[in-house]
């Protein structure tokens, strides 16, 4: 497996609807301190495109899980990767998958 790819693009589940997600990313990657900072450069009904330090660009998109269960969330970006780790871990999770 290329490890690279690993960190490139991540996924995870949520219990927030699909407009949550856009805007809690936004708010997220505004927050960041000065070179970890990112901002909405486009976006669409599901989607965000941010851009940070240096041009990097980090893309977040939301949409209803296949099976009904919440909200699918995919993020992709090349150097902001902890970060958008850390964003996909601030998101509360689809109430199934909350341990007993």
């Amino acid at each position: 497996m290329n490890i690279q790819s690993g960190r490139t693009l991540q996924e995870a589940r949520t219990s927030l609807g699909v407009s949550d997600v856009i805007t809690a990313a936004k708010r997220f990657f505004v927050r960041r301190n000065s070179i970890y900072s990112a901002f909405a450069e486009k976006e669409g009904p599901n989607y965000v495109s941010l851009r940070g330090q240096g041009g990097e660009e980090v893309l977040v998109a939301a949409a209803p899980a296949e099976d009904g269960q919440g909200t699918r969330v995919t993020g992709s970006t090349y150097l902001f990767d902890q970060q958008l780790a850390r964003f996909l871990d601030t998101l509360p999770p689809v109430a199934s998958e909350v341990g007993p």
